[in-house]
């Protein structure tokens, strides 16, 4: 046999032999990024405050009479403040605990709801997911629901109805600790066709200050907040 064809030999069978061991090598390589990624513990819990301006509100009016169109009542744009909780599950998301609370008044030409301030309070539950993997800021998405107050000031009754709120945005971490976030959310109510909103009783006689004929209430919010995590 010459030495050219033993040379040959040897190189056909070093070749599949190194690519066998590239193969079985590869797997334990990616169970070791594995193991020293999931050795970095996620953090326990997290707090952000919130600024934000909250905008949108309306409660559609039923006509007066046949002749008449129906009329909308609006919430006033205003600021609006409140704290996000969250409880971490892995690394990329965690329990929700949100508060959110905006002062504002009724926008109405009516004198009877002319200037009417309003409190409006969304207490909610949900998750939050992160999506970290590719950029140095951290996208998050975010879904809740709980209980929509509206509080109108004066001897008007509150009124609690049932909500849900989508929210997405931005993080941008500081240092492994703190984080600023920018984002927005809707919230969505659901208060019932045809519903007599902010009742109170005058001399012995029931008063509402508006009857919706819708059947939702719709607000929306931008926020920016700092993520302290723990």
């Amino acid at each position: 046999m010459t030495t050219a064809a033993i040379q040959s030999i040897v190189r056909l069978g070093v070749v599949p032999t190194a690519l066998a061991v590239t193969a079985l090598a590869a797997p334990d390589a990616r169970a070791q990024q594995d193991m020293e990624s999931s050795s970095v513990s996620a953090p326990r819990f997290e707090v952000t405050p919130f600024v934000g301006y909250r905008f949108g509100g309306s409660f559609d009016v039923p006509p007066a009479d046949e002749t008449s169109s129906g009329k909308s009542i609006d919430l006033d744009d205003d600021t609006s403040y409140g704290i996000d909780v969250g409880l971490y599950r892995d690394h990329h998301s965690f329990y929700e605990l949100l508060y959110s609370r905006q002062q504002t008044n009724l926008d109405s030409s009516q004198p009877a709801l002319r200037n009417v301030d309003v409190t409006a309070e969304y207490l909610h539950f949900g998750g939050t997911l992160l999506f970290d993997e590719e950029y140095w800021f951290v996208p998050y998405l975010s879904f809740t629901i709980g209980a929509t107050r509206l509080d109108p000031k004066g001897s008007y009754d509150d009124e609690t109805k049932f909500s849900a709120s989508l929210g997405g945005g931005v993080r941008f971490p500081i240092n492994d600790r703190f984080a600023a976030t920018l984002g927005a959310r809707g919230y969505l109510t659901f208060i019932g066709s045809d519903t007599s909103l902010f009742c109170s009783s005058i001399n012995g006689q029931g008063t509402c200050l508006l009857k919706s004929s819708g059947s939702t209430f719709f607000q929306g919010e931008a926020l920016l907040g700092l993520t302290l995590k723990f």
